[in-house]
């Protein structure tokens, strides 16, 4: 795992397009993948994978402190595009499409404990559900008992999305307390940490 993420941290494969600053955890002995969408600015510079607000959105929903965050004995975190894609119109460009196919299938055959992978916005369940997605990103997360045990679909949790939450309360009703359950049964915690609101 050392020498792929070593290949992975110096790769220059979309150095064309994009400025090359892989961000990404990931250790044999993860128990859970998360497939976010792409670093951030923010991430970007820092390095710290979801070390923004999106980030802290994220560990709510989840009920997991920074600490187990950013354990990859515990949590692997791994985006469809490693680094930072730049600004686009309207918020971040997509993430590129070369990482995924290069690389996820080399890190995940080197984590053999995983036990859920939670699947971040609509990149994630467009490369991992493909045809058994729903018509809408709304739906598909509405649908998420479909998907497990192997996956946990989400929104993305940045903080665009709140209207998104406020128009659909099923979602901090019905998913995130699964969620919450979910990985704390998976990672040995009693109780997960309450939202914050």
């Amino acid at each position: 795992m050392k020498s792929l993420l070593a290949d992975i941290k110096n790769c220059s494969e979309c150095s064309t397009h994009l400025e090359p600053n892989p961000v990404l955890t990931a250790h044999p002995n993860s128990k859970i993948i998360l497939i976010g969408q792409a670093p951030g600015l923010k991430v970007h510079q820092s390095g710290i994978p979801w070390d923004d607000k999106s980030g802290d959105n994220l560990r709510n929903w989840m009920g997991v402190d920074k600490q187990t965050f950013y354990n990859p004995e515990q949590i692997a975190l791994i985006p469809m595009g490693f680094c930072y894609p730049g600004k686009g119109k309207s918020g971040d460009r997509p993430p590129r499409k070369e990482c995924a196919p290069l690389w996820h299938h080399q890190l995940f055959e080197k984590m053999p404990n995983v036990e859920l992978t939670i699947l971040v916005g609509q990149y994630a369940h467009q490369k991992y559900l493909g045809d058994a997605r729903k018509h809408t990103l709304t739906e598909t997360v509405k649908n998420f008992h479909e998907y497990l045990p192997k996956f946990f679909v989400l929104p993305h949790p940045s903080p665009r999305n709140n209207i998104w939450q406020a128009k659909n309360p099923w979602f901090a009703k019905e998913v995130l307390p699964l969620l919450k359950l979910s990985i704390s049964k998976i990672l040995g915690f009693e109780n997960p940490l309450p939202s914050k609101n």
